[in-house]
């Protein structure tokens, strides 16, 4: 029997050719399943909504944030088409502000709080001199969060807000979407320089 999960990623295999992206959307779920495992939720359903959190970006970014059209309320709607959970479908929108819907539960909560600062830790290995997500501890992402040249793409207030959503100190959930990426760093292309 197929899990979850598994429809997932071979979805975001269908929807999203960019190798980067992927590798975003595989950092949003190794960090889900971890938080999912920590707090004794549906780790399958949770992993599977970080997977599918962005499927629909790279064919309609919505760079205007638009509240009714492109990214994610195209890859919601097709969701729901295909028999997709309501649960599913509600937090891959309220991952995105403009989408107005509001985050109430624990899955929702933590894909907003885990889904700019996954990116956001994968950038800060991409410049340590080995590369490797084993040599980011928590300080150098803090000391990397305050300079704002750095991955200029990244809302610092969503980092920000989504620890306070999850009522966690941002060092906290930091640490855990660290420990989360170290535990595939293999598929993350993190490894680092052998």
């Amino acid at each position: 029997m197929t899990t979850l999960s598994d429809h997932a990623l071979t979805i975001l295999h269908e929807w999203v050719q960019s190798e980067s992206l992927r590798k975003h959307c595989y950092a949003v779920a190794d960090s889900m399943r971890h938080f999912a495992q920590v707090r004794g939720e549906d780790v399958d359903l949770w992993e599977a909504v970080g997977l599918l959190h962005d499927m629909d970006y790279e064919r309609h970014p919505n760079q205007e944030q638009s509240p009714t059209g492109g990214h994610p309320f195209v890859g919601v709607a097709w969701l729901r088409e295909h028999g997709w959970s309501e649960e599913v479908c509600l937090a891959v929108l309220s991952h995105a502000n403009y989408a107005n819907v509001s985050r109430k539960t624990p899955l929702e909560r933590t894909l907003y709080a885990v889904d700019e600062l996954s990116g956001f830790v994968i950038a800060v290995a991409r410049v340590r001199p080995s590369k490797s997500i084993h040599e980011v501890d928590v300080t150098a992402v803090k000391k990397k969060l305050k300079d704002k040249a750095f991955a200029r793409a990244v809302n610092r207030e969503d980092i920000v807000h989504g620890a306070a959503e999850l009522g966690m100190p941002l060092d906290n959930v930091i640490a855990e979407v660290i420990a989360a990426l170290q535990a595939d760093a293999e598929r993350l292309g993190l490894e680092g320089i052998k």
